[in-house]
């Protein structure tokens, strides 16, 4: 049978060689007792054991799973162990008890990780999420892989965290699973990035990005469980500074966006307007999303039938934070906006010399961001409007600026539209004209010029 394919409920109904571990001392006669105890017994009957006895049923797991490497024992300790945790999610708390300090409980479980085939990995992913969720927060008593007086070197829970990141990001790169590698990645993903840590992590190993191209309107229920656990991971990263510079200069609104207005999933609704709350007072977050006609999508979602006091409330913050954007967005932000997204046209402010006038010194912000970025343009943009509306609206700083001529001049400005006055579009070449003529005569003789 393909390995890749198997089920828990077929591993569990193997005949593990107990009394043959025994034997060639792999396990003690101690574990042999508590594994004749639990093995094959109803739920019930285990259930009882776990609560009367659960921190030993651990070490017996752990420990096979430390010293017992043929791989049908292996899958089949994974499989008790994936079905108690899933029964009583609670019970990961087990590994962490206080007679469990000094041993190594992540090892096995995050070595099986790389090592084992789809079935091992997948399980050992869904445990390893599970117990280190679940661990206690240092308060004086310790956790396991916070530290111990053991000689030995036992894992930590940042080796943990960084193998898990490491491997998550391997499967959205290249699932091990064609169908459940990505999936399973995400499903992880969503628990483990509560952890500050892990948000960390993730963005350093520069996951965010494959995170992205999973943002997109889905149909059937398996791809709407992926979309919604994928935004689930983009809410709980939007809480994180160094994770929303990323998410500011990816296409990671838009997507967000198109998905808000086409789904009617409640649970991804919700996440993703909680997401864009978040994101609303960051950035240029607010005037993107004005300008990708949120407002009205969310007029269109408050008209709809929702029974979630999150979503509801969440849609109510959200129109009135873009109200307020609506009113704050002064002409300079718009421009800014304009400028840093590459969407140059001629929009009445370019040519109103009273919006050059007012905000010219707000050009200085951040080194001459924005001069800095037309310049950026003239070098890269292919479009023959962005190319002529820069190369205007440099001059018109030349211009304004008391010192405009040397600033540009010194960012190399000269060489760049001198460039373009061969252009092949007449719009292009008649604005690069004037920003040369502007840059060698300087703001006095400026105003003889015309555009």
């Amino acid at each position: 049978m393909d390995r890749a394919e198997l089920t828990t409920e077929q591993v569990l109904n193997r005949d593990i060689p107990w009394e043959q571990y025994m034997t060639t001392k792999l396990i003690t006669g101690t574990c042999l007792q508590l594994l004749r105890r639990y093995d094959k017994r109803s739920e019930t009957y285990r259930s009882q054991l776990l609560d009367d006895d659960g921190p030993a049923y651990v070490q017996v797991f752990v420990g096979i799973l430390r010293d017992i490497f043929k791989e049908e024992t292996v899958e089949y300790v994974l499989a008790l162990v994936d079905e108690l945790l899933t029964a009583n999610p609670i019970r990961a708390r087990l590994f962490h008890h206080t007679s469990l300090v000094d041993k190594d409980v992540y090892e096995p479980f995050l070595r099986l990780l790389w090592k084992g085939n789809w079935f091992i990995q997948e399980k050992s992913c869904k445990i390893l999420a599970l117990i280190v969720s679940a661990r206690p927060k240092p308060q004086g008593t310790v956790a396991n892989g916070e530290a111990s007086n053991s000689k030995s070197k036992i894992t930590t829970i940042d080796d943990v965290l960084k193998g898990l990141v490491e491997w998550l990001c391997a499967q959205l790169k290249k699932p091990s699973h064609p169908s459940r590698g990505i999936p399973t990645a995400i499903s992880c993903l969503a628990t483990l990035l509560k952890e500050p840590v892990v948000r960390s992590s993730f963005v350093q190993a520069d996951g965010v990005k494959l995170l992205v191209p999973l943002i997109s309107p889905a149909s059937t229920q398996q791809s709407i469980q992926l979309l919604y656990e994928t935004c689930l991971c983009v809410w709980l990263l939007s809480y994180y500074e160094p994770a929303i510079e990323y998410l500011a200069t990816s296409r990671t609104l838009p997507r967000l966006i198109e998905v808000v207005r086409s789904s009617t999933k409640e649970k991804v609704v919700r996440v993703v307007v909680l997401t864009l709350r978040n994101l609303l007072s960051k950035g240029t977050f607010g005037a993107q999303m004005v300008d990708l006609g949120l407002p009205q999508i969310v007029q269109s979602l408050k008209a709809q039938a929702w029974s979630d006091e999150d979503l509801l409330e969440g849609l109510n913050q959200l129109e009135e934070g873009l109200k307020d954007n609506i009113k704050k967005l002064s002409s300079f932000d718009k421009y800014k906006q304009e400028v840093l997204l590459g969407h140059l046209d001629w929009s009445p402010m370019h040519k109103d010399a009273m919006f050059w006038r007012e905000n010219i010194t707000n050009f200085e912000e951040n080194d001459f961001q924005i001069l800095r970025v037309l310049l950026t343009i003239l070098d890269t943009s292919s479009d023959p409007r962005a190319l002529a509306v820069a190369c205007f609206d440099i001059s018109q700083f030349v211009q304004h600026h008391p010192a405009g001529r040397i600033i540009v001049t010194d960012l190399k400005a000269k060489e760049r539209v001198m460039k373009l006055m061969n252009h092949e579009n007449a719009e292009v070449t008649k604005n690069a004209l004037l920003c040369i003529q502007r840059l060698f005569l300087g703001a006095k003789y400026a105003s003889f010029l015309q555009a």
